[in-house]
């Protein structure tokens, strides 16, 4: 059963590779899937773009809802951490809108970095997280594979956001700056990148307003890029 549900989350994995960056392999029956012209490719739109990172977005936020949910049962009948969870976040130094007005008044490429950052941020932390669950006696292999599940769909929806990004510098809607500022290099070498080992459900609380953000962020930027586009 364990090998079978290992089998399922990896393939959920790999179709979301194919659905956003495929540019040499072939999907069945279709030509492969790119943000840009190329030889062979089927051209998504911008509108397209966004709708593919903002399904995977919530998808996102809705696994570690259940995480989060499923640590809530287990720790407060008995030891009642979640009370105290100390909400520090490794997250908190990189500034984020506060509120929907907010965010709609900043720069396109200010929000898309933003955005970006906090992916990155999250990469190492979930991956450690996914460790931690699999030596993690008090949950059950559903857990563990859904925490491997949350650090893959992070690590694509990142390169996802990268693909939009490139489509809207292409259209000259966003600078060329962009993927220069949120290079890893440059998040490496900055205070936001630093991350400090969690426990799990203070983790997951902060993953979990993180991912929130990022749902919302993104759909800001679709309406106030394409509004015509189910805004």
């Amino acid at each position: 059963m364990m090998h079978g549900t290992i089998r399922s989350v990896s393939c959920v994995w790999v179709v979301w590779v194919c659905l956003f960056f495929c540019s040499s392999v072939t999907m069945v029956g279709a030509a492969p899937i790119c943000a840009n012209a190329q030889g062979g490719c089927h051209v998504l739109s911008l509108a397209n773009l966004f709708d593919r990172v903002i399904q995977h977005s919530a998808r996102t936020h809705g696994i570690s809802n259940n995480l989060h949910t499923e640590f809530e049962q287990y720790f407060m009948p008995s030891k009642n951490h979640i009370g105290r969870v100390s909400r520090n976040c490794h997250t908190s130094s990189i500034l984020t809108p506060n509120g929907k007005d907010n965010a709609q008044r900043m720069a396109r490429e200010e929000l898309t970095e933003v955005i970006l950052k906090l992916l990155v941020a999250w990469r190492d932390p979930l991956w450690h997280f996914h460790q931690s669950m699999a030596h993690h006696h008090d949950f059950n292999n559903f857990s563990s594979n859904k925490a491997l599940e949350m650090s893959n769909m992070v690590h694509e929806l990142h390169k996802g956001v990268e693909k939009v990004a490139e489509k809207m510098q292409v259209l000259g809607i966003i600078s060329n700056t962009v993927s220069s500022l949120v290079s890893p290099e440059a998040l490496l070498a900055s205070d936001s990148s630093e991350w400090r080992p969690m426990r799990d459900y203070d983790l997951l609380y902060c993953f979990r307003r993180d991912s929130n953000k990022v749902q919302n962020y993104l759909k800001i930027l679709k309406c106030r890029i394409i509004p015509e586009h189910g805004c």
